[in-house]
């Protein structure tokens, strides 16, 4: 009897328990979804930067070419070869230029034989008229054919410089110290020599100095300066970070389908010469740096109401304003916010002292938005410099909206 007691308490124990439980579950409400994301504001460092695609090239190349014609007879250097400055790169057959050598060296000697006749011809004719054997006007023909006759010799002898210069330009010589990164010719092949020098090597002076060439939007230069740090990498080493300096700013734009570009000139040390003339080098410009700020979710500049969420907010600031029977700033920033144009971004509300005043949002009573205003600094992708506030609270730890719950990043 006594165990049937025990059995019989303990059942009605376990449905009290069981009756209170499911009486508690049906009292409290169940736990309303979050309808915003949010990101924190907190401290640390912001490195705004520039981003950019670029070309490593040497600091200085140099096309050698040739000024005569002719085939390629022997081919002294080749690809990747150092060369010192006057060291020979190829030859021309030479066959043709030292025919035209000789040319001008008879032609030369030719008018020197004209010139010597004719200078004592003139001397004949000088004591002939002193005898009264010939008229003054046959001394003056002798006097005019003696200077023809030399400047026949002034032409020839040019004629046989010009001949001698096209034959030493037929040996092509290294104009300074340096690598070849592109030879063009081979031995065997013709070379004309015409309308356009025709390129035969391309000689870089130095691969332990390189530059970078990097088209910058408009949108970006207008912080760029010499001297900036800039960081880079290239996919040849994907695991390392190279370093160099913003060297030149250049004026000469580029318009490509309406984009314009300004090309940004970065000087690279290479010492150990592992970055190569044409490698594209992903580039960071550091516009600015600060180790220890207040920081934003950058995000959360981007972050605007709808319509519904509008109305939610005037509403909230209606009754917020007539319980206190005072308007407050945030109740006037609210209304100010919920009253904004359709049409407006919901981004840049005014301007204070030079400075652009954004609109933030904080989740506020019933998960309604409420906006505050700030100013900000420096900014990238992540975080921006929170500069000051010009209406409402934010301070680190607060957590700003960044999206909407139900919607994808970015919208």
């Amino acid at each position: 009897m006594r165990r049937s007691i025990k059995v019989t308490a303990f059942a009605v124990l376990l449905l009290a328990a069981a009756g209170t439980a499911w009486w508690w579950q049906q009292r409290t409400p169940a736990p309303v979804p979050d309808k915003y994301r949010t990101a924190l504001v907190d401290r640390g460092p912001i490195t705004q930067v520039v981003m950019a695609t670029g070309t490593l090239q040497p600091v200085t190349t140099v096309n050698v070419g040739t000024q005569v014609s002719g085939t390629v007879l022997e081919r002294l250097a080749d690809f990747n070869d150092r060369v010192k400055r006057g060291q020979v790169l190829l030859r021309l057959d030479p066959a043709n230029l030292q025919a035209r050598l000789r040319q001008a060296q008879a032609q030369l000697a030719s008018a020197e034989a004209s010139l010597a006749l004719a200078r004592a011809t003139l001397e004949r004719n000088q004591r002939l008229v002193a005898q009264n054997f010939i008229s003054a006007l046959v001394l003056d023909q002798s006097q005019r054919e003696v200077a023809v006759a030399r400047a026949g010799v002034e032409l020839a002898r040019a004629q046989l410089d010009a001949a001698q210069t096209d034959l030493d330009n037929s040996v092509i010589r290294s104009p300074i110290d340096g690598v070849v990164i592109k030879r063009n010719v081979d031995v065997g092949q013709t070379v004309a020599a015409s309308f356009q020098t025709p390129d035969l090597y391309l000689l870089a002076r130095d691969l332990r100095e390189m530059q970078i060439h990097t088209n910058v939007s408009e949108a970006d230069v207008g912080q760029v300066r010499p001297g900036q740090e800039v960081r880079f990498s290239v996919d040849a080493y994907p695991d390392g970070e190279f370093e160099g300096r913003v060297q030149q700013f250049r004026l000469n734009s580029t318009n490509t389908a309406g984009v314009v570009t300004y090309t940004i000139v970065v000087d690279v040390a290479n010492a150990d010469e592992r970055l190569k003339p044409g490698m594209t080098a992903q580039t960071r410009i550091v516009l600015q740096s600060k180790r220890d700020v207040l920081r934003l979710p950058t995000a959360a500049l981007r972050f605007q109401p709808d319509d519904d969420e509008r109305k939610a907010i005037a509403a909230a600031a209606s009754a917020s304003g007539a319980a206190s029977g005072a308007a407050s700033p945030a109740t006037r920033a609210a209304t100010a916010a919920a009253s904004a144009a359709s049409d407006d971004d919901g981004v840049l509300s005014s301007t204070r002292g030079g400075q652009r005043v954004y609109r933030v949002w904080t989740v506020g009573p019933g998960q309604v938005p409420q906006p505050q205003e700030v100013t900000a600094g420096i900014s990238n992708t992540r975080f921006t410099e929170l500069a000051s506030v010009v209406s409402g609270s934010v301070k680190a730890g607060d957590a700003l909206i960044t999206r909407r719950a139900d919607s994808t990043p970015g919208r």
